[in-house]
């Protein structure tokens, strides 16, 4: 029964990592060790962050 609940947890915690982007250096690893693995070296953690933020906050953006 312990080892259901943990599993259970790790689901989820995976989940919520997944849905709140806190994952997201580890996907794009993988992406690029599939794709990319024969062009140099992937970015750092510090700068994939850094690339994230300007691609969604740079440019023009309003509300309405």
């Amino acid at each position: 029964m312990t080892t259901k609940l943990g599993a259970r947890l790790a689901s989820f915690w995976r989940t919520v990592r997944t849905v709140t982007g806190d994952d997201a250096y580890e996907r794009y690893l993988e992406h690029w060790r599939e794709h990319h693995a024969d062009a140099g070296l992937p970015l750092s953690r510090k700068a994939f962050y850094r690339a994230e933020q300007q691609r969604r906050w740079n440019g023009f953006r309003r509300c309405c």
